[in-house]
C-alpha cells in the first residue's frame, strides 16, 4: 500500500525524525498573521533604520533658520570688488582654481587682506554649486545672515545716551537700495534705529549694505512680524509716531513734536502708507513742494524729514 512501503528512501525523514510528506497544515498555520516583510528602514535592528534615525537626530539638533536668514552670495569680479570697497562685512572669499589674476582680482585680494577676510581656493565646479550657477568669473563672496536688532533695545540705547529716541519705521519699502539710503540718512541725522516689516519689504542684503556706505554697521535694523502692532508698542513706550503722507494735515516745517521721543513712518515707493499704519500714526505730516510732483522717492523723503527733525532738536 502507498505509504507503507519498506523501500529505502520511500519516506524522507528530517534530522528530528519528522516526516516532510504531509505537514498537516503546520507550515500554513505558522505563516498566519505575519503579513508582508517590513521595509529595511522600518525594522529597528536593521542598519538602514539606524542610519535613518541617526540622520533625523542630527537634523533635529541643528538650529532652525528662517528662509530670509540664509547666508547671501555675491558673485562676479565687479560685484565683489564694489562690495569690499563699500566695507560690507563679507565672511569669506572663494576663488576658483586657475582664475586669471587681473587688476580687479589683485585689488580684491588686497582689500580682503586689509579687512581680514579669509580666502579659499576651490574647484570651479564647487564654486558653481555654491553660487547656484551664477556667472561668478572665478570669484564670489559669502555674507552671513544679518542679525536683526530688537526695537525696544533701540529705545533703551537712546535712553542710555540720555537722548530722546528717534526711530525710522518703513512701511513696505521694497527696494534694498532705498533701504540702504535711509539707513545712511538715519546715521547722518542721529536716528537710533530703523524698523522694517518681515514680509513684502526689503531686507538687509548686499545691495542695502553697499548703498548704506558702511552706515549699517552703526545703525541697528530691526525686523518685526506686524508693523501695526509694533507702532502701538512704541506709543505705549511714550514715542510719538508721525507718518509721512502727501495729504498730511501738518506741514513738516510746522511740526512742533520733533524734540521728544519720535518715530517717523515712511511708506512704500508707490502706494505710500498702508491704511492700518496711517490710522495708527499720531499725526500725518506732509513735505511741502513747489511743483505739482505727487510724491518723493522714499529715500529722499526720509532724508528731508530727518534733516528737518534734526534741525529742530539742535
Amino acid at each position: 500500500m502507498p505509504g507503507n512501503s519498506k523501500r529505502k528512501g520511500a519516506i524522507k525523514r528530517t534530522a528530528k525524525g519528522n516526516p516532510t510528506a504531509g505537514s498537516g497544515g503546520r507550515v500554513r498555520r505558522g505563516l498566519e498573521g505575519r503579513g508582508p516583510t517590513p521595509r529595511a528602514e522600518d525594522r529597528p535592528n536593521h542598519k538602514v533604520y539606524k542610519m535613518k534615525t541617526a540622520t533625523e537626530r542630527r537634523e533635529a539638533a541643528k538650529p532652525k533658520r528662517k528662509k530670509n536668514e540664509e547666508a547671501e552670495w555675491v558673485a562676479g569680479r565687479n560685484s565683489v570688488l564694489e562690495l569690499l570697497r563699500a566695507g560690507v562685512p563679507a565672511t569669506k572669499l572663494y576663488v576658483a582654481e586657475g582664475t586669471e589674476r587681473d587688476d580687479r582680482i589683485r585689488e580684491i585680494f588686497r582689500l580682503a587682506a586689509d579687512l581680514h577676510i579669509s580666502l579659499l581656493e576651490i574647484s570651479r565646479i564647487e564654486l558653481d554649486k555654491l553660487t547656484g550657477g551664477a556667472v561668478h568669473q572665478g570669484i564670489a563672496a559669502r555674507l552671513n545672515a544679518y542679525e536683526y536688532a530688537d526695537p525696544m533695545d533701540m529705545i533703551k540705547a537712546a535712553h542710555a545716551l540720555e537722548q530722546d529716541p528717534l526711530l525710522v519705521v518703513l512701511d513696505g519699502v521694497t527696494d534694498p537700495r532705498n533701504l540702504g539710503a535711509i539707513i545712511r540718512s538715519a546715521a547722518g541725522f542721529g536716528a537710533h534705529g530703523v524698523i522694517i516689516p518681515e514680509r513684502r519689504a526689503a531686507r538687509m542684503t548686499a545691495a542695502a549694505w553697499k548703498t548704506s556706505a558702511g552706515a549699517a554697521v552703526r545703525v541697528p535694523v530691526a525686523q518685526v512680524t506686524n508693523l501695526t502692532r509694533q507702532i502701538k508698542a512704541l506709543k505705549e513706550e511714550g514715542v510719538m509716531v508721525i507718518g509721512l503722507a502727501a495729504d498730511g494735515e501738518v506741514s513738516l516745517p510746522d511740526l512742533d513734536l520733533a524734540d521728544g521721543p519720535l518715530a517717523v513712518v515712511i511708506g512704500s515707493e508707490g502706494k505710500g502708507l498702508s491704511r492700518l499704519v496711517a490710522e495708527n500714526c499720531d499725526v500725518l505730516v506732509s513735505i511741502p513742494m513747489a511743483s505739482t510732483l505727487e510724491s518723493l522717492n522714499a529715500g529722499v523723503a526720509a532724508s528731508i524729514a530727518l534733516y528737518s527733525i534734526d534741525q529742530k532738536r539742535i
